[in-house]
Order: structure tokens, then C-alpha cells, then sequence
């Protein structure tokens, strides 16, 4: 199904809705859930419980403390709510510019689930190739997702593969969507750095209708524009051919902040929309879904004038090729809800899609000569995915008069890939002068990287929970998924708490896991231009990523991918005193098997059997994803919170710390000609996976609330991490605090202003080693900055409820 026949069936949801809309009654409604509320919350399909209630850690993040912040990123807001949260920022990394990895407690951004209102969420088409942390994954693109349509973000920290299926190997992100039937707001907000760029301006609200007999619809929108930032440093390197023997005059005027290292200019828009409409007496109909559309820009390498890589009659002065994707995210759910003789019956069908198309401006085909085109479309990458879903649950009388609560239910998925070939003139060779062939900056997927394929599979489950006696409560789930490329697999999860005291309580939990090798990953091709450090200098290569299907791989017998299987343990306590305190401390162990990489890169000098590969596919390098490493991450959370009732307004005080360390236990590469095995996993990837993230991070906010006043101080600590580069030089960048301020008043009933500053000391990631700086032109890590490298930020909001 494509965006246009997505679209026509959305709008069949939406549009009769409104024929059913009764009278709007004008009132404020408060969409924030308190954490003491008893909720539905992920980690258990049938209890009603609140955030310290349950077997595993959960952390609620409320509407209000998702926007304390004054983020206008849904997922750089939950970063700083969430410590074990890792949304880092990067520059100059094709794709990965516009849509970024996240990830949760140090592992792979494909580790972490993503649902919305407790149903499985697609994944991002892009799959992130050059640099960044989360190398060769793709994950759910967080900020397709407006804030303004978030009630609240519930975040399972703990393996739950048996309960939801696939991914949820790290934990789960469940995003509950706004559901008022009256009322709603709209925000603007508008801010810059300090340095005078970034400026951006965002309005977004959502608004609520009554929707038949007690049922409602509520609609989110946002518009979102930001300006780039750019940190880079001043080109030193001649520009121009010599003229006779001598520099070229133009050399001493020329402007030298001729790169773009810093975040990416975007224009984003997207509307969800969320409804429920009871049927009968017991039934229930419900609905939600949305689109949105982005519009990024960043910056490729500066083609300087005198390189082969750049027409002088095209640019005289040089080039810098800008990447302009265009991305785009949409998704329906329809579902019913009824009771069937005792039992709850969910029965829901879904398609999500997402689409990220390459485009290419102020660049050049170099093969082309004078005449070459100065922009291209370099192809499209589109991932669908469709679920259908039965969940059946009820409460049996059990032994101690308690009640057993029992659910199990069956579902279907398929995921397919397509990749779209480019304009011809961003991948062909016109022959011009001997110059390369292709798009400047990124080189277009070519037909023969074109694929359209998909896999389906089918899971069903059982889910026990009860609460034995007033002190023990415990749960069990047994989960069997059979995929039609790979075969089977099953995953159980074990869990308990124990009520020590009314305050002190002990929980644990033991589970297995798995994920199915993406689509992506298993169909995804392409060469694309990289530049690569080659005994000290960065030299463009055509870098082959070849999918496990294609000549290339089945020549080297690399092998089929496999799922990667994990097992989770995790044992912690909850203390909830009388007196506004309330702690968890949460230690766990997460051993995956086989877990998939993308390789590091294979050259023609390591054997004649890969130059004869690299020859035939016309590739300079290749890579490839392989079930490779076997590895144990182990950690604590702890999370602190405590209220005062001070003479002068109420205080809220809250203390997180997420602590993560990934060792590497084996690496079983697969046997290929020419004993290359250490080859594919080096020293660069080994650091990636194991030290690109902070082990250490953690917060420490004070809110306080006087009358109409709100303030809110916040000291974030991200830890320090390391990186290599490919001639092996290893960079450790210390740990650094951010700090944020914020001050909210209420005007009136309707009328709210909001004003802050994020990162209020001007703080900045250590610098790169001089080596690894490019001339000075890459002072910061471009790669992986956990809160990046903007230094600091100024904001204005007003908001208006109804």
C-alpha cells in the first residue's frame, strides 16, 4: 500500500467521524496521568496499577514533565526525562542526520519496541550506516510522533519479548495518546542558540470532541521549523588550481566556513488522531493513527574547486552537496473491543509505513562534465508493515481466594522492503574526463540494489498473573513466533514481588528474548560515496553495503542471517514511604547471542577472492550484515523522588541514574574464503558497541510551585565514552553536566507563558584529538554527542487552553 492509498483509507476513518461529533462543550481538561493514578501500564496485559506496583521497572513520564523541558523533539524530551534513554546527536552522516538513533540502557536502537496506546509501532525505513552509534539498525522514528497528541510515555525498562514478540530485548516504549472528548490547547514556542543560529518555531495543540454516547475524538497537529547550526571550523587547505606555479588570487578571499557540522535545518508536519465509541452495552470500537512529513537539509564533504569530484565550469569556487530527504511516516489502527460469555475480547488490525527518499541538491554528476544535472532524486526506501491481532483475557477464581488473571491471544505480521532505484544521472558514469560517476554527496541506489520483498509471521501467546496473597504477586508468559525466512522461536518470562512491608517491596524478574533480523537488514544494498581513513588522510571511497542474498555474499559464504536470542535477569526493590518518598533500584543482566552487525568494511588487497567480488559489484570496499558477537550488558537504574510541602509553595524533588556496561563475550564470524574472519569485526566496532554510549548518566530536578508560578531547575550528567576512527586512534571525551532552567506562569485560567534555557554554562563536548579533526574542520565528535553540540539554548512558549 502506498502513501496516497494509506492516506484514502485514513481519511475513511476520520472524515464519517466527524458526522458523529456531538456539541462541543468548551472546558479545560487536564490530560496529565499522576503517577499515583492507577493506570493500565505496559509489562502486563491485565492489571491496573501504578508506577512502583509492578514486577518490573516502569517509569511514567507525564504530559507536564515531557514538556518541562521546552523540547520541541518528542524523543530529545525523553532523553532527558529517562537516563538510560540515549538519543544522541550527529552531523554529516547521510541519512542518519535527519532520523537519529535512540536506544535504551546501552544496546541497539533495534533492541527497543516502540507502541502507541500498547500496539506495536513500525520502524524507520533508514537504516543507519556511516558512523553513528546503533550502526546498521533502524529504529521507530520517535519524532514522526507530535508531543501534542502524548498523554504519557510509559517505559518498561526489562526485557518483554514473550509478552509483545520481536525487539523488546532492551525494553519497551509505550506512547499513550491523548484522549479528551472536550477541550484542548495551542502552543507556540520559538528559541536560538546562543551562538545566534538553530532558530527555530514550532505550533502545535490538539483539540477533543465528543464522539457519539460517551465515546471521543481527539485530533493533534504540529507544525515545526528549524534552522541549521553549524560548529565547524575553518577550511585551511588550498582551494584553487595554481595559476603559473603560484597560489590562485581568490585563495585570500575566500570564505573558509565552507562545511556544515552541526544539526540539521528541517520543516516537520504531522496530525494523529486518536478515537473510541462505545457500542452496546460492553463493546467498544476505537481508532487512531496519523502522518507526518519531514523536509530535512545537511551537509555532505566540501568539494573544493580544484578536486576532480567537482566541474569548475559548474562551481568555480567548489561545492558543498547538501542532503534534502524527505521523510515521511503514516499509520492506521482500527480495533474492537467487546466481552464474549466472561472473557475480554481486543481484536485490532494495523498498517504503519514509513518512507525515507534520498534527494541530492547544489551537487553534481563529475561524469557528467558541464552539462551534469545539480540535483537528484537518489532513490527511496519504503518499509510496510501490517499486524492483526486477537487478545483474549479474563480473571479465574484461584487458589487462597485469589483471582487468576489469564490472557493469550494470536497474531499475524508482515514486513516487506523496497528499495527504489534513482535518476539515472545520480549513479550513472557519463564518461566525462575519467571524473567519478555519481551524485555528489550520496550516490543513488542503482536498479540493481532495487528490491521489493517481504516476510510475514505468525505469534501466539499466554499470559498468567495473580496476586497469591496480600504480600506475593507473581506472573508467567509463554510466547511462539514462527517466521516464514528463518524458522521459530519461543520465549518465556517469569516474574515476582514481594511485599515485605507496606512501604518495602522486592521484585525480579527472568526472561528470554529474540529479535528477527529486520527487513532491512536482511534486503537492504547500495553503494554510496564514504570518505575513509586511509593511513591518515580521508579519502573518498565507493563503499559497498551488500545484503546477505546478493553474488557478493554467497561468493565470500557468509550465510544466512539468524535471530539474535537473549536472556534477561533483573532484580531491584521499591520503597514508597507515607511522606512523599518513594525509590527503585533496579540491577540487570542482558546476554545476547548472535547478535547482527553490519561488518567492518572488506578491501580488494585482503584476498583476491574479495577483489574479484569488489570488481564484479564495482565497489572499492564492502560490508555486510552477519550474526557476529555474543555479549552481556549489565547495569542499575535507580530513581529517587520526593515531595516537600515548604512554607513558600510545594517542592518536587527527583534524582535518576542509569549506569550500563556492554562487554563482548565471543565473536563467531562466519568462515569465508581467505581467512578474513578477524577482518570483519575490528577494533572500530568493537568500541562501538561497547564504549560509543555513557555508561553514566543521570539527573537531578527540583519543581517548585508558588500560586500561578512554576519553576523548574534540572542538572543533567551525561558520563564520557569513546571513540576510534579507522586508523585506530581511540578518543575518550569526559563526562559533562547540562544544566536547564525554566519558569512557567499562569496568567489565567486560559492563558499560560513559558520561557528557559537549556545547557544555561554553554557546555560543549571535549574536542577531537587534532589527528582525527580533518584540518581543524571537525573540532567536535560529528559522529555521537549525546547532547550534542550546540552549546547553549534560549526558549519563549504561550499556551492557550479551552
Amino acid at each position: 500500500m502506498k502513501r496516497s492509498t494509506l492516506s484514502l483509507a485514513l481519511a475513511t476513518v476520520v472524515i464519517p467521524s466527524f458526522s458523529l461529533i456531538s456539541n462541543q462543550a468548551v472546558a479545560q481538561e487536564t490530560n496529565t496521568a499522576s503517577v499515583d493514578e492507577t493506570i493500565n501500564v505496559i509489562g502486563s496485559r491485565l492489571s491496573l496499577r501504578t508506577a512502583t506496583d509492578g514486577t518490573a521497572p516502569v517509569d511514567i513520564i507525564t504530559e507536564d514533565e515531557l514538556t518541562a523541558g521546552g523540547f520541541t523533539e518528542t524523543a530529545q524530551a525523553l532523553q532527558y526525562a529517562v537516563p538510560s534513554f540515549n538519543f544522541p546527536r550527529s552531523s554529516i552522516t547521510d541519512g542518519s542526520d535527519a532520523v537519529r538513533p535512540a536506544s535504551l540502557r546501552g544496546l541497539s536502537p533495534d533492541h527497543t519496541l516502540v507502541l502507541i496506546n500498547g500496539k506495536r509501532r513500525h520502524s524507520s525505513a533508514l537504516v543507519h550506516l556511516n558512523g553513528t552509534t546503533g550502526r546498521g539498525s533502524s529504529n521507530a522514528d520517535l519524532n514522526a510522533i507530535p508531543v501534542s497528541s502524548i498523554k504519557r510515555i510509559e517505559v518498561l525498562r526489562d526485557g518483554a519479548a514473550a509478552l509483545y514478540g520481536s525487539d523488546a530485548i532492551a525494553g519497551v516504549i509505550n506512547i499513550v495518546l491523548k484522549d479528551q472528548s472536550e477541550g484542548g490547547s495551542i502552543t507556540a514556542n520559538a528559541g536560538q542558540t546562543f551562538e545566534g543560529d538553530g532558530e527555530q518555531y514550532k505550533v502545535h495543540g490538539n483539540i477533543g470532541f465528543g464522539l457519539g454516547d460517551g465515546g471521543s475524538f481527539t485530533l493533534s497537529a504540529e507544525y515545526h521549523h528549524k534552522n541549521k547550526t553549524n560548529r565547524a571550523g575553518l577550511d585551511p587547505r588550498q582551494q584553487y588550481p595554481l595559476v603559473n606555479g603560484a597560489p590562485d588570487p581568490r585563495e585570500a578571499t575566500f570564505n573558509r566556513l565552507n562545511h556544515h557540522v552541526g544539526d540539521a535545518s528541517f520543516e516537520n508536519k504531522a496530525v494523529f488522531f486518536n478515537a473510541s465509541l462505545p457500542v452496546g452495552q460492553n463493546g467498544e470500537l476505537y481508532a487512531f493513527g496519523g502522518m507526518s512529513d519531514r523536509t530535512s537539509q545537511s551537509g555532505a564533504f566540501y568539494r573544493r574547486a580544484l578536486d576532480n569530484r567537482n566541474v569548475i565550469e559548474v562551481y568555480p569556487d567548489g561545492f558543498l552537496p547538501l542532503l534534502s530527504p524527505e521523510t515521511s511516516d503514516a499509520s492506521l489502527l482500527g480495533g474492537y473491543k467487546f466481552i464474549l460469555g466472561n472473557w475480554d475480547v481486543d481484536a485490532s488490525a494495523s498498517f504503519g509505513q514509513s518512507e525515507f527518499q534520498y534527494r541530492l541538491e547544489n551537487s553534481l554528476n563529475a561524469s557528467f562534465g558541464p552539462s551534469t544535472p545539480t540535483s537528484f532524486n537518489a532513490g527511496t526506501l519504503t518499509t510496510d508493515e501490517l499486524n492483526a491481532n486477537i487478545d483474549v483475557s479474563r480473571f479465574i477464581p484461584f487458589v487462597n481466594n485469589s483471582d487468576l488473571a489469564v490472557a493469550f491471544g494470536i497474531s499475524y505480521r508482515e514486513n516487506s522492503y523496497q528499495i527504489e532505484a534513482g535518476d539515472p544521472a545520480s549513479y550513472e558514469d557519463g564518461g566525462y574526463d575519467g571524473r567519478p560517476a555519481g551524485s555528489q554527496g550520496f550516490t543513488g541506489f542503482k536498479p540493481e540494489s532495487e528490491v521489493d520483498d517481504s516476510r510475514d509471521n505468525v505469534g501466539v501467546y499466554v499470559e498468567l498473573e495473580n496476586r497469591l496473597t496480600s504480600q506475593f504477586q507473581w506472573g508467567a508468559a509463554l510466547r511462539y513466533e514462527d517466521y516464514s525466512d528463518f524458522g521459530d522461536n519461543t520465549s518465556w518470562k517469569l516474574s515476582g514481588r514481594y511485599d515485605v512491608t507496606d512501604n518495602f517491596a522486592i521484585r525480579a524478574t527472568a526472561n528470554t528474548g529474540f529479535r528477527a533480523p529486520s527487513v532491512q537488514q536482511i534486503y537492504f544494498t547500495n553503494i554510496s560515496t564514504l570518505f575513509v581513513n586511509r593511513n591518515g588522510e580521508l579519502v573518498p571511497e565507493q563503499s559497498g553495503t551488500f545484503n546477505n542474498v546478493s553474488t557478493v555474499a554467497r561468493e565470500l559464504q557468509l550465510g544466512a542471517l539468524q535471530p539474535e536470542e537473549s536472556q534477561n535477569l533483573s532484580l531491584g526493590f521499591v520503597w514508597s514511604g507515607n511522606d512523599g518518598l518513594s525509590l527503585t533500584v533496579d540491577a540487570f543482566q542482558i546476554k545476547i547471542d548472535d547478535r547482527v552487525i553490519l561488518s567492518s568494511s572488506l578491501v580488494p588487497s585482503d584476498s583476491q577472492a574479495v577483489a574479484d567480488a569488489l570488481a564484479a559489484a564495482g565497489a572499492d570496499n564492502a560490508r555486510f550484515f552477519i550474526n557476529a558477537v555474543d555479549t552481556t550488558t549489565k547495569g542499575l537504574d535507580v530513581v529517587l523522588t520526593k515531595d516537600f510541602a515548604i512554607g513558600a509553595g510545594d517542592l518536587t524533588a527527583q534524582l535518576a541514574y542509569g549506569y550500563n556496561e556492554t562487554e563482548i563475550d565471543g565473536v563467531n564470524l562466519p568462515t569465508i574464503i581467505g581467512d578474513l574472519e578477524a577482518k570483519l569485526f575490528d577494533s572500530v566496532e568493537r568500541t562501538r558497541m561497547t564504549r560509543s554510549v555513557p555508561r553514566h548518566s543521570g539527573n537531578i530536578s527540583f519543581t517548585h510551585k508558588l500560586d500561578r508560578l512554576t519553576s523548574r531547575i534540572a542538572f543533567n550528567y551525561f558520563g564520557d565514552y569513546v571513540l576510534e576512527n579507522n586508523a585506530g586512534l581511540q578518543t575518550e571525551f569526559g563526562g559533562k553536566w547540562i544544566t536547564d532552567i525554566s519558569a512557567g506562569y499562569q496568567v489565567s485560567d486560559s492563558l499560560k507563558v513559558n520561557a528557559g534555557v537549556q545547557n544555561l554554562f554553554d557546555e560543549y563536548p571535549d574536542k577531537q584529538d587534532p589527528s582525527n579533526q580533518f584540518n581543524g574542520i571537525f573540532i567536535y565528535p560529528n559522529t555521537n554527542a549525546p547532547f550534542g553540540f550546540n552549546g547553549g539554548y534560549y526558549y519563549a512558549e504561550l499556551t492557550y487552553s479551552f
